[in-house]
């Protein structure tokens, strides 16, 4: 009968190496379908490292990538193969198709981020709503974080912070500017004011300025004198409240 030779192995369980190995040694895990080999000559013929040689779970299909990917050559050796478990690449590496990262966060630890679309998509759910795009936006982090945010509530955009638009630019309104640092457009006509500077020009067409405030309350052009009753102001009565150029003034006899 024929000697029947096994590796070592591990058919359920965790995942992962083996604690030791002796040098040479192999050990199978069918958990996650990985081979490790004993590498290196410690004490008592134990390896000085276990590491991963192969199996389904240890690499990708295509094992290696062609010189014709010439940012990513890892045909060379086998340390610079992407396990299907993770990795590192160190080099730099190109993707002519499309990327699709289905994670819970993706971090980008990079000097400058470069865009070449024109827009960015946020919140694309498969059903996007307001409210789920409620409080999304973006983030700058420093002392506190600086945020641009939609509030579903208000229905509108909000700034955490200041707004500081540069010599020459205003704010518009549906093409229209309304607001520079000088001037309020034409467009605006009205308003809920409660205090202004000294105005140097201009045309009053409002409404009839009281007495209590310095006006005449009067709506309409009097001609002649005006006379007042102690609350307002009206037209006075020729020969009656004054004398006019012809008037006789005579001051009888005695």
């Amino acid at each position: 009968m024929a000697n029947l030779i096994r590796l070592k192995r591990r058919i359920s369980g965790n995942v992962g190496a083996p604690a030791t190995l002796l040098n040479a040694e192999c050990a199978f895990n069918e958990v996650e379908n990985v081979l490790y080999y004993g590498k290196g000559l410690g004490q008592n013929g134990n390896a000085t490292s276990v590491i991963a040689i192969g199996g389904d779970g240890v690499y990708a299909t295509k094992s290696y990538v062609t010189s014709a990917v010439s940012a990513v050559d890892v045909s060379s050796q086998l340390a610079n193969y992407l396990p299907l478990a993770g990795g590192t690449i160190s080099s730099n590496l190109t993707v002519t198709g499309n990327l699709t990262v289905n994670g819970t966060t993706t971090n980008i630890n990079s000097t400058d981020l470069v865009v070449e679309d024109k827009t960015i998509t946020l919140g694309d759910t498969a059903t996007p709503s307001d409210a789920s795009a409620n409080g999304g936006g973006i983030a700058l982090k420093g002392t506190t974080d600086k945020t641009l945010t939609w509030s579903d509530s208000i229905d509108a955009w909000s700034s955490s912070e200041h707004v500081n638009v540069v010599s020459g630019k205003g704010y518009y309104v549906n093409g229209a500017a309304v607001l520079s640092s000088s001037t309020l457009g034409s467009g605006v006509t009205a308003s809920s004011l409660t205090g202004v500077g000294v105005i140097s020009s201009g045309t009053w067409q409002g409404t009839a300025v009281a007495v209590g405030y310095g006006g005449l309350g009067l709506t309409a052009a009097i001609t002649g004198l005006l006379k007042g009753n102690g609350t307002g102001y009206a037209a006075a009565t020729v020969g009656t409240d004054y004398l006019d150029s012809s008037s006789d003034v005579n001051g009888g006899t005695y």
